[in-house]
C-alpha cells in the first residue's frame, strides 16, 4: 500500500476512542473472530488485521466507509474518505454491497439505544445462562452479546433467550428482532426429501489430458477455479443441502507444479494450493494435497475416495491445479475492451479447463476461464481466478450467501480485470438443485 494510505490509516485511528474501537471489532466479528481480536488495544492494528484479511485495499476502502457510518462516525466518513452518509445509504442498498452482516447491525442498532441502568438490568437476567464472572459490573452490552455467543445461548437464528430477556427491559427493542427474523427468515427445514443430501464442488486450475470419471458423490473444478455444488441463487429458497458435519468433508487438492518439460513448469502454484487448504480447512473441511499426479495417478486417487464412507460428510470438494490439453487447445486472448491496466507484468498461461461435466444432479463445476481461452497465473502470486475466488469465499461466506453467488461475484471481479491487454472470463457449470451456505464453526463467527 501506498504511503498515502497508511497515513490515512493512522489518522482516523487517532481519532477512535476504546469504546468506538469496542464497536467496530464487534461489527467484524465474522471476519476477524474473537480469538484473533484479543490482543487488539488500538485501531492501528486492528486496521492491520483487516489489511491481512483483504478488507482494506488501496483501491478498495468500502469497508472501512461501512464500519465508519455504522459507528456514526460522519466526520471521519466526510473528511478523510469522501463519502457521505447519503452516498453510503445508497450503496447499502444494493443487493450484497453491505459486508456487515444483518445480524451484527441489528445487536450494534440495539446496543446503541439501551441505557446504562438498561445494561445492569440485563446483567441481571442473564444471571440463570451465564456465569457471574461474566456479568461484571463493567460489562457493556456488546461484551454480554459476545458471552451469549461464547456460550451458545445466541446467535443469527437463535435469538429467543435476548427476545426474553428485553421484553422485561425493553419491549420496544423486540420488535426490531422480530423484523430481522421476518427478513432473514430461514429456509423451512421441516421439509423433508428423499434425495440425497451429499454434494460435490470441483475446481479446475489447467487441463489433464484425459478425462477422469467420477462417481456421484465426486466432481472436478477447472485447475485454478474452485466450485462447489450449490442450487440456483433464488431468494427463500426452500431447503438448502444440509451442512450439519464437521468436518464437512474432504477437500481434495490435486497440485501439478512439476512436468517434464521444464519450461511448463507451473511456478506459483503452491500460493494457490495454500490458499485453497486455508480457506477451506476454515470452512470446516478436511484438506488433503496430492502433488504431480499424472493422469493415471489422479483417476486412482479420485476412485480411492469415491469408496470412502462419505455417510457422515456433507460435501466432497475437487481441486485441480494443473496443465493439459484437448483436442483443440486454446491459445487465443480474448479480446479486451478498456479497463484499468494490471501493472504486473509476470504472467503465465494454463490450459483450458475440461470440456464438460457429469450427467449426474448435485455437482457443481466452477472453471478458470471458457472454453478455448488461456487462464492466466502469475508466477509470484498464483493463479488470479484461485486467487480472487478465496478472496471472495473469505468475504462472503460469513454473510451466509450461497456458493453459486459468490462464484458469480467471482466472474464478475475477473472480468474487469486486465491481463496485459488480454481478458479471462471463468466459467460455471452447474447441476445443483438447492443452495450451498458453508457452515462456518462457533468460534469463528
Amino acid at each position: 500500500m501506498s504511503a498515502d494510505i497508511y497515513k490515512l490509516l493512522f489518522f482516523i485511528s487517532e481519532e477512535l476512542d476504546s469504546e468506538t474501537l469496542m464497536a467496530l471489532k464487534f461489527l467484524s466479528l465474522e471476519y476477524i473472530p474473537l480469538k484473533n481480536q484479543e490482543n487488539i488495544q488500538d485501531p492501528k492494528d486492528f486496521f492491520q488485521k483487516l489489511q491481512k484479511k483483504g478488507l482494506i485495499e488501496e483501491d478498495d476502502l468500502f469497508f472501512l466507509k461501512e464500519l465508519m457510518f455504522r459507528v456514526n462516525r460522519i466526520d471521519l466518513l466526510t473528511g478523510k474518505l469522501s463519502s457521505s452518509r447519503d452516498e453510503m445509504e445508497r450503496e447499502l442498498q444494493i443487493p450484497n454491497k453491505a459486508k456487515v452482516s444483518p445480524y451484527r447491525q441489528l445487536l450494534y442498532r440495539i446496543s446503541e439505544e439501551i441505557t446504562s441502568e438498561e445494561v445492569a438490568s440485563v446483567r441481571f437476567l442473564l444471571q440463570k445462562e451465564l456465569p457471574k464472572k461474566k456479568l461484571q459490573d463493567n460489562a457493556t452490552i456488546l461484551k454480554l452479546f459476545i458471552e451469549m455467543e461464547k456460550a451458545g445461548i445466541m446467535n443469527e437464528t437463535k435469538l429467543k433467550v435476548l427476545k426474553s430477556i428485553l421484553q422485561e427491559v425493553r419491549p420496544d427493542l423486540v420488535q426490531k428482532i422480530n423484523t430481522y427474523e421476518v427478513e432473514t427468515q430461514a429456509p423451512d427445514e421441516s421439509i423433508t426429501s428423499l434425495e440425497p443430501s451429499f454434494q460435490s464442488l470441483t475446481i479446475t486450475e489447467g487441463h489433464i489430458q484425459q478425462e477422469v470419471p467420477c462417481p456421484k458423490t465426486c466432481a472436478f473444478v477447472d485447475p485454478g477455479e474452485l466450485g462447489a455444488k450449490e442450487a440456483v441463487s433464488m431468494p427463500k429458497l426452500k431447503n438448502p443441502y444440509r451442512m450439519d458435519n464437521n468436518p464437512h468433508g474432504y477437500c481434495v487438492i490435486l497440485n501439478n507444479s512439476d512436468f517434464k518439460n521444464p519450461d511448463e513448469t507451473r511456478t506459483g502454484t503452491d500460493k494457490d494450493a495454500e490458499a485453497l487448504k486455508q480457506v477451506f480447512e476454515w470452512l470446516q473441511f478436511e484438506t488433503i494435497e496430492h502433488r504431480n499426479l499424472e493422469a493415471k495417478e489422479i483417476h486412482e486417487t479420485i476412485k480411492k475416495y469415491s469408496k470412502k464412507d462419505h455417510s457422515n460428510m456433507d460435501c466432497f470438494i475437487c481441486c485441480l491445479l494443473s496443465h493439459g490439453e484437448k483436442a483443440c487447445q486454446g491459445k487465443t486472448g480474448q479480446k479486451s475492451i478498456p479497463v484499468e491496466e494490471d501493472s504486473s507484468r509476470q504472467l503465465e498461461t494454463d490450459a483450458l479447463p475440461l470440456p464438460s461435466i457429469p450427467d449426474w444432479a448435485d455437482i457443481l463445476i466452477s472453471m478458470a476461464t471458457v472454453e478455448d481461452f488461456e487462464c492466466y497465473r502469475y508466477i509470484e502470486r498464483g493463479s488470479a481466478f484461485i486467487q480472487c475466488l478465496c478472496k471472495e469465499i473469505e468475504s462472503f461466506c460469513p454473510q451466509r450467501m450461497d456458493l453459486l453467488t459468490i462464484l458469480t461475484q467471482v466472474n464478475k471481479e475477473m472480468g474487469e480485470k486486465d491481463f496485459n491487454g488480454k481478458k479471462q472470463m471463468p466459467e460455471i457449470k452447474s447441476t445443483l438443485r438447492r443452495q450451498l451456505i458453508f457452515q462456518m464453526s462457533t468460534s469463528d463467527n
